[in-house]
């Protein structure tokens, strides 16, 4: 095992809300990476060699343990990340039943299986498992510091793999608790950490990993690719989303409304698949607006409010762009506006009549606020929904029209009548395409996505025909060729003479 260097730099995690210091932390450099990563793979054979009992059973204990120790890491969360107590332990309490899952069902999605050899090698009996990488690295995001990264890290350990979590370096601590939490759980570092900047997430791409689990924005997730390129490693990619929520005529407007302002606002508005944009049919339009309005004008961002604050600095410039660009061109606020941002704090926004090219539509905002277009009909709302380079999340509220209106929308995923739901599903797939990313973590897509493929073919007897090797003769090919003729022929001679 490589010793781990010396690592004499260190930075502060500060709490959002006040700027006050809640930790100091580490930089690790590469040849500290380096040497955690040997550890790892020390660890991912012994992880291997358990089995699926001994994992689930260590999993469970660690589940128990952060049952048990919930309110320390909710409270390390509003710290560190600035959302409220009640959000925290949600994401929390949805990241223990992701667990529970992952761990229950590794075996059944994983284990190897008998799959047909086909007609031509009926003499081989043909299985297929799916088996762990070895170490996977996780590099994490802050806004959901625990719930995101666990849809890997849970996922990638149930699956068989040691892990290496890069913690965002504004929710180090929390990338911390959770390592320790195992150990104290397990007894052995099959999960570790390292803490730093990019470099240090660069470092892990180069490092040799088995696979890499990236959350961020497309930007980041670009460099993470071209850095995981030099060395053939996959990766997996969540790149954030501009998810937009379709309204119908025969919609409950009250719950598309509460629906349309938590998806917007709730943890501030910082929310991968959260609600940024919304289009109603013009026939409930102005019944949706004043409805939502209202709820809308009922919150606050403060603290120890239901809204908390923008957890990264920079993203305050962002959300103050996008809201005077939108008023520039056209648009209003009918809830909030310039006004509402503030130094550490945004208030909920609502913006009407924003044309469709600008930033408020078009870019990723990560702020509590939402725009809110009429449209003649699910038409024109779908082809709307659609028109971005984003595809991750979605919402639909109606009923006569609602599961054919969720079935055209270009996500990943879609919820009909509630918001977010399928996040909370362990048993669905969690994941975009095109700016959004691509790959899955959740449900059985997201065990296999941290395993590759394992195919085995064993003789159960001598073929009758005898086609793979020099002793082939040319009667053989002759009744090779008949054979296909006779399984393969008949169906297309029988489809030519049907289209005559």
């Amino acid at each position: 095992m490589t010793a781990a260097a010396p690592t004499t730099a260190t930075f502060d995690s500060l709490d959002p809300a006040t700027g006050e210091v809640v930790g100091t932390h580490p930089v690790h450099d590469a040849a500290h990476v380096a040497g955690v990563v040997d550890r790892a793979r020390i660890e991912a054979s012994w992880w291997e060699g358990i089995g699926f009992d001994g994992r689930k059973e260590r999993l469970i204990a660690w589940q128990k343990h952060l049952v048990q120790h919930m309110d320390e890491l909710v409270a390390l969360m509003h710290r560190e990340n600035g959302k409220p107590y009640g959000d925290a332990a949600l994401e929390v309490t949805l990241a223990i039943d992701h667990l529970h899952w992952a761990a229950g069902h590794a075996e059944k999605v994983l284990r190897r299986r008998r799959v047909s050899s086909g007609l031509l090698m009926a003499n081989q009996s043909a299985s297929v498992a799916y088996r762990p990488f070895g170490v996977v690295g996780v590099i994490g995001p802050w806004n959901y510091p625990v719930f995101t990264p666990m849809g890997s890290i849970a996922y990638a350990l149930a699956a068989g793999n040691a892990v290496v979590f890069k913690p965002s370096e504004y929710t180090p601590g929390i990338g911390e608790w959770l390592a320790r939490s195992f150990l104290e759980a397990v007894g052995r570092p099959v999960l570790q950490v390292v803490t730093g900047f990019g470099e240090t997430g660069g470092a892990l791409c180069a490092s040799g990993v088995g696979k890499i689990a990236f959350t961020g924005s497309p930007g980041t997730a670009r460099r993470v690719m071209a850095a995981c390129a030099e060395t053939l490693t996959p990766v997996l990619m969540e790149a954030g989303g501009k998810d937009a929520m379709i309204v119908d005529e025969d919609a409950d407007l009250t719950a598309a409304a509460d629906a349309t302002i938590w998806g917007a606002a709730a943890n501030a508005g910082q929310t991968c698949a959260g609600v940024e944009r919304v289009y109603v049919h013009e026939r409930v339009y102005d019944r949706f607006l004043d409805e939502l309005t209202e709820q809308a004008k009922g919150l606050a961002a403060e603290p120890g409010g239901q809204l908390g604050p923008i957890t990264m600095p920079s993203q305050i410039d962002i959300i103050r762009r996008h809201i005077d660009h939108a008023i520039a061109c056209g648009g209003r606020a009918v809830v909030g506006g310039p006004d509402a941002v503030g130094d550490r704090f945004v208030q909920p926004t609502v913006l009407v009549d924003v044309p469709d090219s600008c930033p408020a539509v078009t870019e990723e905002t990560f702020g509590p606020t939402v725009t809110v277009t009429k449209v003649r009909d699910m038409q024109e709302a779908v082809a709307k929904a659609n028109g971005t380079t984003y595809g991750l999340g979605s919402t639909v509220f109606g009923k006569a029209r609602a599961v054919e209106t969720a079935q055209q929308l270009r996500a990943g995923m879609t919820a009909i009548n509630g918001v977010l739901s399928f996040a909370g599903v362990p048993s669905l797939p969690f994941g975009g395409i095109g700016e959004s990313g691509f790959g899955r973590i959740h449900g059985p897509d997201g065990l296999k996505e941290f395993t590759y493929t394992h195919a085995i073919a064993r003789q159960r007897f001598k073929p009758a025909l005898a086609l793979t090797t020099f002793r082939r003769t040319a009667k053989d090919e002759e009744r090779a060729g008949k054979l296909v003729a006779a399984l393969y022929g008949r169906e297309g001679r029988e489809g030519r003479r049907k289209g005559r």
